[in-house]
């Protein structure tokens, strides 16, 4: 029974938002599409615009069919940042396929991001609407903010807490807040069920990522991809904080020399790994997620009750007992 709702909207609502993804890719410049639509047809949760169509739908806009577009730029403006951040990181893969870049260049696969979001942002201002232009730029902006900020504490062994979470409020957050807020503001909501909404969204995103954070170090065989990627990658995640923490000072001097320069072996992350699970660091993170996902409760006990108010409940449960 458990997220039996979400599971059913999901099937409903994925055939129309991936033919509004479609619709819009066909509104990219020719040149730009081959590399656009390898990033935005690899998959995906397809949360952001799920979301979308919640919020508006929670306040009975059942015969907006226009809401499909709409909740689709949220997932080109995140296309994009995954295609410019795949060439920043020199990645590989996206998705279990290969990266944009790797298959049409550095050049091509860059502009195909900012033709995406070039074209999201001209289909949110034809609905003529200035605070969902508004809500859709700062996104936007603190996308980029998010990123950067990531970027600047790259192997960073000394990385508070709290620019941690100013990292992930931009980079992953305000994209899943401007998703429920574009949701309320298409529907005619107030500006206080705006704001509700708003305050979920970001509380969801913060929980998301940390969960994300925590599944990072799991076991290889229960997440399907080797464990440890942050620790390689060189981000100090809330498990790895909380390790580094816990050594000794002679310890934490070696670990922050190898994590600086990147020098740990495969033994040595997996060694690590399986320490931040023996004790417990993965956990307290979910738990630390488990109060930004009770924040997310809170702000909707304003809003209708309803069968999409349930479904934004589950998505709480979904969020936290994630596994993979």
């Amino acid at each position: 029974m458990a997220l039996l709702f979400l599971k059913a909207r999901m099937a409903l609502e994925l055939p129309a938002i991936n033919r509004a993804l479609t619709d819009l890719l066909q509104e990219l410049p020719a040149p730009a599409r081959r590399a656009a639509t390898h990033t935005v047809t690899a998959g995906g949760k397809r949360l952001r615009p799920m979301l979308t169509i919640l919020c508006s739908r929670l306040f009975h806009s059942e015969g907006s069919k226009d809401i499909y577009r709409l909740a689709a730029t949220l997932e080109m403006l995140h296309a994009a940042t995954l295609m410019h951040d795949d060439v920043i990181d020199n990645a590989d893969t996206r998705r279990s396929r290969p990266a944009a870049h790797t298959l049409f260049g550095n050049t091509e696969a860059i502009l195909a991001g900012d033709a995406l979001l070039s074209t999201a942002n001209a289909c949110v201002a034809a609905y003529g609407n200035p605070r969902l232009c508004e809500v859709f730029s700062k996104a936007t902006a603190e996308t980029a903010a998010g990123e950067i900020l990531e970027l600047d504490a790259l192997r960073n062994a000394h990385l508070a807490a709290g620019e941690y979470r100013s990292i992930i409020r931009g980079k992953t957050a305000y994209l899943i807040r401007a998703a429920c807020e574009m949701g309320a503001l298409h529907a005619g909501a107030t500006e206080e069920q705006v704001a509700a909404l708003g305050l979920y969204g970001e509380a969801l995103g913060m929980a998301f990522q940390m969960v994300d954070d925590a599944l990072d170090v799991a076991d290889a065989e229960v997440i399907g991809k080797p464990s440890g990627g942050d620790l390689r990658e060189g981000k100090l995640t809330p498990p790895l904080q909380l390790y580094r923490d816990s050594l000794s000072a002679e310890e934490q001097a070696l670990f922050n020399a190898k994590f600086t320069e990147g020098t740990f072996t495969e033994e040595e992350v997996s060694r690590i790994c399986q320490e931040v699970r023996n004790k417990g660091f993965d956990e307290q993170v979910r738990s630390l997620a488990t109060s930004y996902l009770q924040e997310a409760e809170k702000a909707l006990a304003i809003l209708p009750k309803s069968k999409e108010h349930d479904i934004l409940l589950e998505i709480l449960t979904y969020v936290r007992d994630r596994t993979h």
